[in-house]
C-alpha cells in the first residue's frame, strides 16, 4: 500500500524522467520499426510482436511511483516527446499514449494501488495492447474486416503482457536492486509475482 495518494515532487520528476527517456526510445523505435516492416509483408499482423516497447513507460511509470495517475502521465509524456521529436504518426501519437497509459491505468485503480506484482504487471501491460488494438484498428487499418483486424490482436496482447508488463516488472525489479528506488515506496516492496 502506498503511504499516500499526494504526489510529491520527486514522483513528478522521476515519472516525467522516466516518460523523457521512453520518448527517445519510441524515436528510434519508430526507425527499427520503419525499417523492419519488410520482414513482416507476408503477415503484416506478426510485426505486432515488436509494438510492446510502446506499452512500457506507462506500466514501469505506475510500479515505480505507485500513485494515482502515474502510468498514464507516464505514458503520455513518453508520447508527447515521441511527437515533438518527430513520430511519423505526428499528433496522433500523443492520443495512443493517452489511451495505452489509460489503460494501465485502469488495472492499477482496480487493484486500489495496492497490487504491484508480476501479474498486476502482465495485465497492465495486455490492457494497454487491447487499448492500442481499439486505438490502431480504426485509425491505421480501416480497410480491413473484422476478422483480419482480430489477426492483429494476439500478437498486440502476447506482445503488451510480455514486453511491457513483464519487461517493466523485470525493470522495476532492476531498479529495486541498484537501490535506485529508495525516495519510494516501491523501494521498500519485496518483489511479488
Amino acid at each position: 500500500m502506498i503511504s499516500g495518494r499526494t504526489w510529491r515532487t520527486v514522483d513528478i520528476v522521476v515519472a516525467a524522467a522516466i516518460g523523457v527517456a521512453f520518448g527517445v526510445v519510441f524515436w528510434a523505435w519508430n526507425l527499427v520499426w520503419a525499417a523492419v516492416t519488410p520482414a513482416f509483408l507476408a503477415f503484416p499482423p506478426s510485426q505486432y510482436l515488436i509494438y510492446g516497447i510502446w506499452l512500457l513507460p506507462g506500466v514501469l511509470g505506475g510500479l515505480v511511483v505507485r500513485r494515482p495517475g502515474a502510468a498514464l502521465f507516464t505514458e503520455l509524456v513518453a508520447a508527447s516527446v515521441s511527437a515533438l521529436i518527430g513520430s511519423q504518426w505526428g499528433l496522433d501519437t500523443v492520443i495512443s499514449g493517452a489511451l495505452q497509459g489509460g489503460a494501465a491505468e485502469l488495472v492499477f485503480a482496480l487493484g486500489r494501488y495496492r497490487s504491484w506484482g508480476l501479474v498486476t504487471a502482465v495485465l497492465a501491460g495486455a490492457a494497454a495492447g487491447l487499448a492500442a488494438w481499439l486505438h490502431d484498428m480504426p485509425v491505421y487499418y480501416p480497410e480491413l474486416t473484422l476478422p483480419d483486424q482480430l489477426a492483429f490482436l494476439p500478437f498486440m496482447i502476447v506482445s503488451a503482457a510480455l514486453v511491457a508488463g513483464a519487461g517493466a516488472w523485470l525493470l522495476w525489479r532492476s531498479l529495486l536492486a541498484a537501490g535506485a528506488l529508495s525516495a519510494f515506496g516501491s523501494g521498500q516492496a519485496q518483489p511479488r509475482v
